[in-house]
C-alpha cells in the first residue's frame, strides 16, 4: 500500500474503501463525495478503460499499417511498431509512479487530452510526411513512442483513482477485463469497419475524439478532486480539443487528398480505402495513374506496353486458347488483352479485393480503358486469396495463366511467388498450358527477379525470362513458364496482327534477348519457410527510396 493511505472503512456489505489521508486532509471528504454523488460514475470509469484500450490499440494498428504502406515489409514494420509501442507503454507506466495523489485526477484528464491530440492527428500528419521518405521513419516512430508513453500513463492513473472504490483483487480483474475487451473490439473493428468505412485518417481522428470526450467527462466525474480554478481551464481545453478534432474529422477527405497529392505530385481524382488496401487515382494531362498503398500500378499512357507484354507471350503460341486464369489483375487490363482472342470461352479472374475488381464501376475512365472487360459475360470474378483458391480448385484446368500480382514487398504477397504456390498451380494446367508472370525490374532488383526464375525452375517448370521497356516503370521483367519445353521462336497470334500497339513478331522475340546488365545472378529459392524473395525485394528497392 502506498504511503499516505492509512484508513480503511467498510461501505455496504462487501465493498472496502481505502481513504487517502493526504487527500482527505487537503480536500475533506473528496473521495466520499465522488462515491456518494452517484453509483453511475463507477460504471463510467470502467467505460473509460474500455475506450482507452480500444483507442490505444487502434493507434498502434494505424501506425503499423501506415508504415507498411510506405516502407513495405509489413511483418518487419508491425514488429517494430508493436515493440516500440509496448516499451513506450512500459515507460509511461513507470513515469506514473511520480504523479502525486493530490494531482492524480488532473493529470489523468491532461493525459487524455494529450492522447487525443497526438493520437488523433497521427494519421493525418503521417500522411503529410509520406513525401519526405528520409524523415518519415523518424516521424512515425516518434508518434508511436509518444502515443505509447501517454497510453502507458492512462491505465495506472485510472487504477489509482479506482482503488478508492474496490479491493485490489477486484480492481485488477475488472480493469484488465475491460482492457482486453477493448483490445478485442479494436482488432475486430479496425479491418472490418473502421478502415473500409472511415479510412485511416478519419479512424485516428475518431479515436482522438473519443479520448477527448473521456477527458471532458472526467472533469465532471472527478470534480470533487479538482480545484475550481483548474476545473474551468481543463473544460475549456477539452472543448477546444474536441472542436479541433471534429473540424478535422469533417475535413478528413480534404486533408487526405492534400497529403496524397503532395506525395504523388498530381491531383487526386479518386481515392478510397478497402478492407485490403488504399486505392488512389491521380490525373495528369496525358492520362491517369493507379496507386495501391502508395505504389504505382499503371499509367494509362503506356500501360498497353506492360499488358501486351504480360498476356500475349502466353496465349499467342496456344492454338485457340479457350479457358484462361488471371491471378491478380483486378483492374481488368490484362482481361482486356485476353478477350482479343476470339476462341476464348471463359476467363476466371481471382483477386482478393472486391473494391479493386469493382473500381471501374466507380471510376468510369478505368472502364473505358479496360473496354468494360470486367462486365463481359465470359468473365467470372472470384474475390478470394489466390493461394487458397488455387489450392482447392480441384478439377479446374486452364490453357493459359496470367499472373499479375503486385510486387513481392510483403510476406502476404511473397507467398504467391513461392515453390508451394507454383506446385499447386501446376495442378491447374493443361499439358500445353503456358504461364506468364510479372516479376519486377531485373535492372533495379536483379536478385528479386532471378529468385522468381529459380523458384519456378525448382517447382518443375521450364522457364524463359524476358523483359520489356515500359516508360513509366523503366526496364520491366517477366517470365514465361510451362510444364513442357517452350519453343525458341514465338509468333504473335494472327488475331493481333496489325492491331497491337506495341508487339509484333520481331519485338516479341527480342524481349527474350537479355543484355549483359540483365544477366542471371545466383539467389536462394523462395519458400514459405524463408520468404527469401521479400528480403531481396526490400533490400534492392529500399536502396531506391
Amino acid at each position: 500500500m502506498e504511503a499516505g493511505f492509512c484508513t480503511t472503512h467498510r461501505v455496504g456489505r462487501d465493498q472496502v474503501v481505502q481513504k487517502p489521508a493526504s487527500i482527505e486532509t487537503s480536500s475533506k471528504g473528496a473521495w466520499k463525495r465522488v462515491r456518494d454523488m452517484n453509483r453511475a460514475p463507477l460504471v463510467l470509469l470502467y467505460l473509460n478503460v474500455l475506450i482507452i484500450a480500444t483507442c490505444g490499440l487502434v493507434y498502434e494498428l494505424l501506425a503499423g499499417t501506415l508504415a507498411s504502406y510506405l516502407l513495405g515489409d509489413s511483418v518487419t514494420q508491425f514488429s517494430l511498431v508493436i515493440g516500440l509501442y509496448l516499451s513506450a507503454m512500459g515507460a509511461g507506466a513507470w513515469v506514473s509512479r511520480f504523479v502525486a495523489d493530490r494531482v492524480l485526477a488532473r493529470c489523468f484528464i491532461e493525459v487524455e487530452l494529450g492522447v487525443a491530440l497526438v493520437g488523433g492527428f497521427s494519421a493525418p500528419l503521417l500522411f503529410a510526411a509520406f513525401s519526405r521518405v528520409e524523415v518519415f521513419g523518424v516521424v512515425l516512430y516518434g508518434f508511436v513512442f509518444a502515443i505509447g508513453l501517454l497510453v502507458g500513463l492512462e491505465l495506472p492513473l485510472l487504477m489509482r483513482l479506482l482503488k478508492e472504490h474496490l479491493d485490489f483483487e477486484d480492481l485488477v480483474s475488472r480493469v484488465l477485463t475491460f482492457d482486453y475487451i477493448g483490445a478485442l473490439l479494436a482488432s475486430l473493428m479496425f479491418p472490418i469497419f473502421l478502415v473500409p468505412k472511415l479510412g485511416l485518417v478519419r479512424t485516428s481522428l475518431l479515436c482522438g475524439l473519443l479520448n477527448a470526450v473521456v477527458g471532458l467527462w472526467g472533469t465532471y466525474l472527478l470534480r470533487p478532486l479538482l480545484s475550481r480554478r483548474g476545473l474551468t481551464g481543463m473544460r475549456v481545453r477539452a472543448c477546444l480539443v474536441i472542436g479541433l478534432l471534429f473540424a478535422a474529422f469533417l475535413k478528413a477527405d480534404a486533408l487526405t487528398t492534400l497529403a496524397e497529392e503532395n506525395v504523388f505530385g498530381h491531383p487526386v481524382v479518386h481515392a478510397e480505402s478497402t478492407a485490403y488496401q488504399r486505392l488512389v487515382l491521380t490525373k495528369t494531362a496525358q492520362g491517369f495513374q493507379l496507386y495501391l498503398n502508395g505504389h504505382l500500378q499503371f499509367n494509362s499512357l503506356d500501360e498497353y506496353r506492360y499488358h501486351e507484354a504480360l498476356v500475349h507471350p502466353a496465349l499467342s503460341p496456344i492454338e485457340s486458347p479457350r479457358h484462361v486464369l488471371v491471378l491478380g489483375g483486378g483492374d481488368g487490363l490484362a482481361v482486356r488483352e485476353i478477350l482479343r482472342y476470339p476462341s476464348i470461352e471463359s476467363v476466371t479472374l481471382v483477386d482478393i479485393d472486391p473494391g479493386m475488381t469493382s473500381l471501374s464501376d466507380r471510376f468510369p475512365p478505368l472502364g473505358e480503358l479496360n473496354r468494360s472487360s470486367m462486365k463481359d459475360r465470359r468473365v467470372s470474378i472470384i474475390n478470394e486469396d489466390a493461394f487458397i483458391w488455387v489450392g482447392r480448385a480441384n478439377g479446374s484446368k486452364f490453357d493459359g495463366v496470367i499472373i499479375d500480382f503486385p510486387d513481392p514487398g510483403t510476406f502476404a504477397i511473397g507467398k504467391l511467388y513461392s515453390t508451394r504456390f507454383y506446385r499447386l498451380l501446376r495442378e491447374r494446367l493443361n499439358e500445353s498450358a503456358l504461364i506468364t508472370i510479372q516479376c519486377t525490374s531485373p535492372l533495379v532488383a536483379p536478385k528479386s527477379y532471378w529468385c522468381i526464375v529459380r523458384t519456378l525452375e525448382a517447382s518443375g517448370f521450364h522457364v524463359r525470362p524476358y523483359h520489356a521497356p515500359v516508360p513509366t516503370f523503366g526496364e520491366w521483367g517477366f517470365v514465361l513458364a510451362a510444364i513442357g519445353p517452350i519453343p525458341d521462336r514465338l509468333l504473335l497470334s494472327p488475331n493481333l496482327t496489325g492491331t497491337s500497339r506495341f508487339l509484333n513478331d520481331d519485338i516479341l522475340n527480342s524481349m527474350f534477348e537479355l543484355p549483359p546488365d540483365l544477366a542471371r545472378v545466383e539467389t536462394e529459392i523462395n519458400q514459405l519457410n524463408n520468404q527469401a524473395l521479400v528480403h531481396y525485394y526490400d533490400q534492392e528497392w529500399g536502396a531506391w527510396k
